[in-house]
C-alpha cells in the first residue's frame, strides 16, 4: 500500500468531516486545522442544521482552534479543506493569520483561493496564506458530485 503524505493524511481527516455533513444531508464539506503536526480542530458544513449562514466547515473549525490555542491568531496552523473556501471563509482564514491552506477540490463558481478571487494570496492584505491545491482532488470532487447527483434525483421524485 502506498504511503500517504502528511497533506493526504490530514485531507483524509477533512473528508471524514465532510461525510459527517453528508449524513446530515448538508453539502459535504469538511475541514481540519493542524498545529505542530497534530489536528487541533475539526469542522464540517452545518448551515441547514444550525440554520446559520456562518456555519461553514472552516468557520466551525477556526472557532474551535482559537479555543484550543487560546488566541484568535492561528499562526503556525494549517487548514485542510475539501472544497476551495468561499469569500467569507477565505477572509476568516486571512484574518486568523493561518499560515497555510491545503485545498482538495477547487470551486469554479464560488471559490476565493484562486477560482473566482484569490483572497488568500492577495499582496494588498497584511497577511498572505501559503496555498497548496489539488490534494486528494478526485476523492474530494466525487464526494460533492455524488451528493448533488443524488439531490437532483430526489428532487425529480
Amino acid at each position: 500500500m502506498e504511503k500517504l503524505t502528511e497533506d493526504e493524511k490530514f485531507m483524509k481527516a477533512a473528508l471524514t468531516q465532510a461525510r459527517k455533513a453528508r449524513k446530515l444531508e448538508e453539502v459535504p464539506i469538511g475541514c481540519v486545522i493542524t498545529y505542530e503536526g497534530k489536528i487541533i480542530a475539526r469542522g464540517y458544513n452545518r448551515r441547514n442544521t444550525d440554520k446559520n449562514t456562518l456555519s461553514h466547515a472552516e468557520m466551525n473549525a477556526i472557532k474551535k482552534a482559537s479555543k484550543v490555542l487560546g488566541d484568535w491568531r492561528l499562526e503556525g496552523c494549517t487548514i485542510y479543506i475539501t472544497l476551495e473556501p468561499c469569500q467569507m471563509c477565505a477572509g476568516a482564514i486571512v484574518q486568523a493569520r493561518i499560515t497555510r491552506a491545503v485545498i482538495g477540490s477547487m470551486n469554479a463558481k464560488a471559490g476565493c483561493a484562486g477560482s473566482v478571487l484569490n483572497i488568500l494570496e492577495m499582496s494588498q492584505f497584511n497577511h498572505q496564506v501559503e496555498v497548496t491545491r489539488g490534494v486528494l482532488q478526485e476523492e474530494c470532487s466525487s464526494l460533492l458530485s455524488d451528493f448533488f447527483r443524488e439531490l437532483r434525483i430526489k428532487k425529480k421524485m
